[in-house]
């Protein structure tokens, strides 16, 4: 079915209707690629030269260029066409329903309705641009954002990039990074009987998650940042022993800490092994080592740069809010950033229903978001 040029609600069912799963994530999952061919389907039918890019067997990109005239500065708009699991949903995940104004499905706000507003404000404003716009839904994105990594790999860079996830139409221009550690704490097993020989893991595992809580407690709280607060850290998940009669020789603690612009992972791990170093002097029955298994960097654009200053100008001309917030979740921002590209989030929908069991977008928002999207991009590429 051909939609309508520039009809980001239409195109956000379309996308909606197709699982796109991960399955780094999901194993069987059917990952991103009948979404890309419908994205790309749509985006050629409407004008918009595109290609998929394989990252991954059956795991492509999709990358377009809105050529300018010349003489402008470039623009990125970034999504993810990857979605979580659809477990617990309490409607249908994949039916793309429009009831009373909203949308449901899953991905609909995390992030298919941004990826539609992108890519209706790109189809809105062809011929209309000085500088280049480039159009990227990636794929990846819930796991190790694969799709942005191989986006930069292949060389495409812009001047600044507006990633469309659910902001409720706020502008956010910071967002927390995340290291994963584990700690491994070794004891000694023994028959239960035999308390004078065994050194339970389970109990050693106990007093570094005491030092964590002290940190969070203690240390924490004393680092803020303007728009994200204090960063955070949550034992994940935790695994040890073998029997009820058995003394624990090897417990498992799996940690995730937040963190803030400005932290380093060498930092995080540093602050861990303070705290082992702590249960070592105290208990040096135990071995315990810290290794990080995963991180993603913050992400940090000042509130009075040039793209945010844009953006932040058109959601106010447009009747909106133009306060800025903190970004609650991870989002390829970071990875742009890093990069050399500043890179903000701004999209319609709500993240706190990403990844729910009712997972749902207002119609109204897609369109006043792509409405924005066209003044930014015209405003900063011209």
């Amino acid at each position: 079915m051909t939609l309508e040029s520039g009809d980001g609600v239409a195109l956000t069912q379309a996308l909606v209707r197709c699982d796109s799963r991960n399955p780094s994530l999901f194993p069987g999952a059917p990952g991103e690629h009948r979404v890309a061919e419908v994205l790309r389907d749509t985006l050629t039918s409407w004008g918009i030269a595109c290609s998929l890019r394989q990252v991954a067997p059956g795991r492509p990109n999709v990358v377009a260029t809105i050529p300018g005239s010349g003489g402008g500065r470039s623009l990125m708009f970034n999504g993810h066409l990857d979605t979580v699991d659809v477990a617990g949903m309490s409607h249908a995940p994949f039916d793309g329903t429009l009831s009373d104004g909203r949308i449901y499905g899953r991905g609909a706000s995390d992030m298919k309705g941004g990826v539609a507003a992108m890519c209706a404000a790109a189809a809105r404003l062809r011929g209309r641009l000085k500088g280049n716009l480039l159009i990227a839904a990636v794929m990846d994105e819930e796991w190790e954002s694969h799709g942005t990594r191989a986006l930069l790999r292949e060389g495409h860079r812009t001047d600044a990039a507006i990633v469309t996830e659910p902001t409720r139409l706020r502008v956010m221009p910071a967002h927390k990074g995340f290291v994963w550690l584990e700690v491994e704490i070794h004891g000694r097993a023994s028959h239960g009987s035999r308390w004078d020989i065994g050194v339970d893991a389970i109990r050693g595992a106990g007093l570094v998650l005491t030092e964590l809580d002290r940190m969070d407690r203690d240390e924490l709280p004393a680092r803020r940042h303007a728009l994200l607060g204090r960063p955070s850290l949550h034992a994940s998940l935790i695994d040890g022993g073998v029997g009820m009669s058995t003394y624990p020789e090897r417990c498992l603690v799996k940690v995730e800490r937040r963190t803030l612009p400005g932290e380093t992972n060498a930092d995080v791990i540093a602050q861990f092994e303070q705290c082992a170093a702590r249960v070592r002097v105290a208990r040096p029955e135990f071995a315990i080592a810290v290794r990080m298994t995963f991180a993603q960097p913050p992400s940090d654009v000042a509130p009075d740069s040039p793209i945010v200053e844009t953006l932040a100008s058109c959601v106010a001309e447009h009747g909106l809010d133009a306060g800025m917030e903190g970004m609650s979740a991870w989002t390829d921002a970071a990875l742009l950033n890093e990069a050399g590209i500043p890179a903000i989030c701004f999209g319609p929908g709500d993240m706190g229903l990403a990844h729910a069991d009712e997972e749902y977008i207002h119609a109204d928002e897609i369109e006043r978001a792509t409405e924005i999207l066209v003044a930014a991009a015209e405003r900063w590429c011209n």
